[in-house]
């Protein structure tokens, strides 16, 4: 017997597929200050979003809470990840591709989807820093590593070539990208050394990529502990927007329809 929910609503085309809530930003009697990562810094997306006049709360989509009975469908006695939901509860769905750029290794779908045959994992992180999970690392596809200090040029050639690759191995349903912030110049906990321009053409070339090969994409924004990942995710947004890649056109972009050409495949 199919499992009844109240999650899925129909949204109309005037708003945008944009999903937040204010509940996002978590505070605690002021002791999320103390905290390296900035616990109100989707509030802070969305408020530079409106201050440059692309959203209004009219525009946004609020997820609607999930009851007992639904995270039992997602989360198993083992723990499932929510992208066996999705295959089970989308008509159309039947591949997924992973693509995690946060600064430190995704063991964690990486073993929720070990031996899955459905989802194809890309992940590309520092390999000096935490969870260096050898176990998980088992999952990946496609695995890029990356030394202390790795620059933007070298990071996004290796992105750019490693994701048409992956594009290329496993032709997916739906691309569930993951656009971690922790790899900006400066952020301790990532070690990288990526400038604010080189985070926006990182989004940038992953939408445009996964958009040529006309798959759907989801990105969710996950690591990234300096307080002006804000601004940045924001500008990536707004970027994003003006190149096309999301929004009313969006569903016609491809890599080839650009005036911006991508980047020159040539660090493996």
């Amino acid at each position: 017997m199919p499992h009844p929910t109240q999650l899925y609503q129909h949204v109309p085309e005037s708003r945008w597929p944009i999903v937040y809530s204010p509940r996002y930003n978590i505070t605690f009697l002021g002791l999320e200050k103390l905290h390296p990562f900035d616990a109100g810094k989707w509030g802070k997306v969305i408020s530079f979003l409106k201050e440059e006049k692309l959203l209004s709360d009219s525009m946004l989509v609020e997820a609607r809470e999930a009851s007992d009975e639904d995270l039992l469908v997602v989360h198993t006695r083992r723990y499932l990840n929510e992208l066996k939901f999705l295959f089970e509860r989308v008509e159309g769905v039947s591949r997924a591709t992973v693509v995690d750029l946060d600064a430190h290794q995704g063991n964690g779908h990486e073993r929720d989807f070990m031996g899955d045959k459905r989802v194809y994992i890309m992940d590309v992180y520092n390999r000096h820093i935490y969870p260096g999970d050898r176990f998980a690392k088992q999952a990946i596809r496609r695995k890029v590593e990356l030394e202390w200090g790795t620059e933007d040029d070298e990071y996004l050639r290796k992105v750019e070539r490693n994701l048409e690759k992956a594009l290329q191995e496993h032709q997916p349903d739906v691309v569930v990208y993951n656009a971690g912030t922790d790899i900006l110049e400066g952020d301790r906990l990532g070690g990288l050394s990526i400038s604010p321009q080189g985070v926006v053409k990182r989004d940038e070339l992953v939408f445009r990529l996964v958009r040529g090969h006309q798959v759907p994409i989801l990105m969710v924004t996950s690591g990234g502990y300096q307080k002006r990942t804000a601004r940045i995710i924001a500008d990536s947004i707004l970027n994003l927007y003006g190149q096309g890649l999301i929004g009313p056109q969006s569903a016609s972009v491809s890599a080839q329809n650009s005036d911006t050409p991508l980047l020159p495949l040539e660090v493996p």
